[in-house]
């Protein structure tokens, strides 16, 4: 074992410099881009994950108007969404009069499309946005961009693709955030440095084709979790780095309610510093980073939840939606018969959000836009590869080394309560005639709500792929794997998502 990382047979990575190993990220962050923005070009709009209500907090925030309770699209939302959305992800060609799908509004002459996109707008007046109380980071992050398409004079469908095209930038952070969380934690091994970003550049995640606050998320906790690593590795952190460390969490909490078990595990990270830090006998000289850390990540966040207290009725405005879906929370005693506590209930549970974790949950005409064999080969090397990584960290003696061992558990106990919190809400709601979660699927399989945990996943993921492939001594091996699983991930998304391309509603045809 060297520099605290898997000891592996030398090859022709340690020849990698570091302005090379630099022009690679550089490249990949291209690629990403090039993924992202022809992907949210080839989607029409609404996709089914709720766009149009995430189009329509966008567009308020930008008017500086802040939700205050759970009410209709704007006006200015309610224009585009009468224009420019397609039926298609809810409904197939023979559900319709003509057993056609109509052409696009804007494509039809005036005195044909005036009384279609009236009718419309009157029908999205009495929907209600139940997203309304979604914290505000991302929304503000999308009203500015949209304010700045319009500064530079786009309009229509141009402007609505526009802030889909946020998105682009998101990736390319992504890209950055992970290689940097690899770097930190493999410093002397090349394979994982440029395996999580060239995972996260090519992955299929369809809500990075979209607009929602989800896409935020990755961002803001994989900056965290780069943070908080640093403040676990140091051996007395400083203010700056804890204030820095705190204000990424606040970031994470303020982008979706989701994050929160993220939060949980940081804290208890911060906790467990602490305590080594007051047994070695230098807590008194660290006091300044844990105060600056606490306050930065508390502070925010104890605003937003008095906000949403008082706006909202609840300190974390989801009783509201609740109530909106028909939810209601079952009694203690109900909760046991659940099936995910039988071994197909939980395989379907957990290989349900490895999938749309890896690919979405985007329906097409009412069906999930995956192959079911893609999904199986996402959830067994998911499974498979974070078993490995979880071995060789349990290992004695280890095969993870002193600087990254800390790391690595942290990634572990975020997805591990990750997934255990969407497990307990699956245990905890009766869903009643939700159209999803249902009674007959009564499980939270939405790898969305997933993706503040994707750096950490993935560090597990491909470090269980190094302690795998390093047993074979050969040196080609690691990058042929690494180039075929993005060449399955790109022809599975292609195979996937043709019909796209071709539909009348996307950016390409307008």
């Amino acid at each position: 074992m060297e520099n605290g990382v898997t000891a592996t047979t030398p090859g022709p990575a340690a020849a990698f410099s570091a302005a090379q190993e630099r022009g690679l990220v550089l490249l990949l962050g291209c690629a990403a881009a090039l993924h992202v923005f022809v992907f949210s070009a080839a989607f029409p709009f609404f996709v089914n994950t709720d766009e149009q209500v995430h189009l329509d907090l966008a567009v308020k925030y930008s008017q500086g108007a802040i939700p205050r309770a759970l009410d209709a699209p704007c006006p200015e939302a309610l224009q585009f969404i009468a224009i420019y959305g397609t039926i298609e992800y809810l409904w197939p060609p023979e559900s319709q009069p003509a057993r056609r799908i109509s052409p696009p509004v804007w494509t039809l002459p005036v005195k044909v499309s005036a009384p279609l996109i009236l009718a419309k707008k009157e029908l999205w007046k009495n929907v209600t946005n139940q997203e309304a109380s979604q914290p505000p980071l991302y929304y503000a992050f999308a009203g500015l961009w949209w304010d700045l398409g319009k500064a530079c004079g786009l309009d229509g469908g141009t402007l609505l693709y526009w802030l889909r095209f946020l998105n682009v930038i998101v990736v390319v952070a992504l890209v950055w955030l992970g290689h940097r969380a690899a770097r930190m934690i493999f410093p002397g091994n090349i394979f994982p440095r440029l395996a999580v970003p060239a995972l996260l550049a090519f992955l299929p995640q369809t809500a990075f084709y979209s607009i929602q606050n989800d896409v935020l998320s990755p961002v803001c906790f994989g900056a965290a979790f780069v943070l908080l690593a640093r403040v676990l590795q140091a051996d007395l952190p400083g203010a700056r780095l804890g204030m820095a460390a705190g204000l990424a969490l606040a970031a994470a909490f303020l982008t979706k309610i989701s994050n929160l078990p993220l939060l949980a595990v940081a804290a208890l990270a911060v906790l467990f510093k602490t305590g080594r830090l007051f047994r070695a006998g230098k807590l008194r000289a660290a006091m300044p980073a844990v105060l600056s850390l606490a306050a930065g990540a508390g502070l925010p966040a104890v605003l937003w939840l008095a906000w949403c207290k008082i706006n909202f009725g609840d300190f974390t405005g989801s009783e509201g939606k609740i109530k909106f879906l028909g939810w209601t929370h079952k009694s203690f005693g109900e909760w046991w018969p659940h099936p995910i506590f039988t071994p197909r209930g939980l395989w379907i549970f957990l290989s349900g959000n490895l999938d749309t974790l890896w690919q979405g949950e985007i329906l097409w005409r009412r069906q999930p836009l995956a192959l079911p064999a893609v999904d199986l080969v996402y959830a067994i090397l998911s499974v498979g590869l974070v078993a490995l990584a979880v071995a060789a960290l349990c290992r004695r003696p280890a095969v993870a080394g002193e600087p990254q061992r800390p790391a690595l558990w942290l990634a572990l106990g975020c997805c591990a309560a990750a997934f255990a919190f969407f497990g307990f809400l699956s245990i905890t709601y009766d869903f009643h005639d939700c159209f999803y979660p249902s009674r007959a699927h009564p499980y939270f399989t939405s790898g969305r709500l997933l993706l503040g945990a994707l750096i950490p996943f993935l560090l597990l993921f491909v470090y269980g792929l190094d302690c795998a492939l390093s047993r074979l001594k050969i040196n080609w091996v690691k990058p042929a794997v690494l180039i075929g699983l993005i060449l399955f991930m790109l022809i599975s998304e292609i195979a996937t998502d043709r019909m796209m391309f071709s539909n009348a509603y996307n950016w390409f045809h307008m």
